[in-house]
């Protein structure tokens, strides 16, 4: 070969080398392209997903009055307003209070409601967490619900759940609004969104540590135990609350006719924390009749677990009528459901009936978690996943609540 043909033949691989470096340096740059434009994307795509759980850690951990972390601040940073209503419903003129984000007076709304509880709307920790998730960008509305903040779980309060959010469905032109119950007040509202006149109101409930048939969680006051669907019942010793409930809304079972007035007002002080005025009401009772006190206040006592029993054998169409037990099969509503697993108010194991009985296109997600008892954050030493899915629970109620 001569030299000059050599020349060329190298001057012919270099160029072929240049040319593949080009394209392949132009490959580079469209891929290069391509992956930002795709993590662009997916970024965009994940961050909804990931905004509701730094904010679902972040009203956590202002629930629980424990400090946010500076890098969370800003998701629940929204400054809010509060407005004093009141709402005229199918059971009367009732209280409520409207959490509203200052910058978003038309944000998703979403409806709130506190547990038996003397406090009603006005309990610390639901203005807690109302004030938290409306710093999220939702609009918030805590009704107050009369018989539930007397200690009365009645099917009334069914028709003023629907009726609140049936008002704030109309609020938000007519769109569906979602639904939170605490304690027996979630029981109520699944009852709610089973009723045809208050189900396109409701976009979806969340009933946290609530009854499934109450029933049974009048039999779980007496016995300490309550069936599972699956395997062995749940044995936990009941909370004397439960019982004192029952015998507050059911006195006339347990008393004499005349004793009901000066027995109702001990009870009464007892269940609302009031120490000064229980010391005043017993003071006031006749011999006979704080022998009657004692024996209610004893609810672990034989003789007031029979008292118990023959009541509920008295009471059982009203507490079927407050159970979302045989009304369930058929809900189309979305639903999320959350119990904590040491409640000994109202076991866990309703939320496992409740569980078994929905349909699965309706259940959206289920949790028992040991960070909850009843409605605190006080769990016995939860692990870092069992926090983890506290907060994707709650993330997903946010993410729910969010979607128009």
């Amino acid at each position: 070969m001569s030299s000059d043909s050599g020349r060329r033949g190298i001057a012919r691989i270099a160029a072929e080398i240049r040319r593949r470096r080009e394209a392949a340096g132009i490959s580079s740059r469209v891929a290069v392209a391509i992956y930002a434009v795709v993590l662009l994307s997916l970024a965009a795509l994940c961050w909804p997903f990931v905004k509701c759980h730094l904010q679902a850690v972040a009203v956590l951990d202002l629930v629980a009055n424990q400090p946010v972390p500076s890098l969370l601040r800003k998701v629940v940073s929204e400054p809010i307003t509060t407005q004093e209503l009141t709402l005229n419903t199918s059971q009367g003129a009732i209280r409520a209070r409207m959490y509203t984000p200052v910058g978003h007076t038309q944000a998703p709304a979403l409806v709130v409601l506190h547990g038996v509880h003397h406090l009603g709307m006005d309990e610390p920790r639901l203005i807690a967490f109302a004030s938290a998730m409306a710093s999220c960008g939702l609009r918030v509305l805590t009704p107050e619900l009369p018989d539930i903040k007397d200690y009365h779980v009645g099917a009334n309060s069914i028709a003023t759940i629907g009726d609140a959010a049936a008002w704030l469905s109309k609020q938000d032109g007519g769109r569906p609004v979602g639904v939170m119950g605490l304690s027996f007040s979630g029981g109520l509202s699944l009852m709610a969104a089973s009723d045809p006149v208050y189900r396109p109101a409701i976009k979806f409930v969340v009933a946290v540590g609530s009854q499934d048939e109450m029933s049974r969680v009048a039999e779980y006051y007496r016995t300490g135990e309550d069936a599972r669907p699956i395997g062995p019942a749940e044995a936990l010793p009941p909370h004397e609350y439960g019982a004192l409930v029952l015998e507050y809304e059911n006195l006339e079972d347990f008393a004499p006719k005349s004793d009901l007035v000066a027995l109702r007002a001990v009870l009464r002080a007892h269940l609302y924390e009031d120490a000064a005025g229980e010391k005043a009401a017993l003071a006031a009772l006749t011999p006979a009749q704080l022998a009657e006190a004692k024996q209610l206040m004893d609810t672990t006592s034989a003789k007031t677990r029979d008292m118990l029993a023959r009541s509920e054998s008295e009471h059982v169409a009203g507490m079927a009528g407050v159970s979302p037990h045989g009304h369930l099969q058929g809900l189309t509503t979305p639903v999320y459901l959350l119990h904590g697993e040491g409640d000994n108010i109202i076991p866990s194991a309703e939320t496992m009936w409740m569980e078994s009985e929905l349909p699965s296109e309706t259940l959206q997600y289920a949790l028992i978690s040991p960070v909850i008892s009843h409605l605190d954050m006080d769990g016995a030493a939860p692990g870092a996943l069992d926090r983890w899915r506290l907060v994707h629970f709650f993330a997903l109620v946010l993410r729910a609540a969010e979607k128009r």
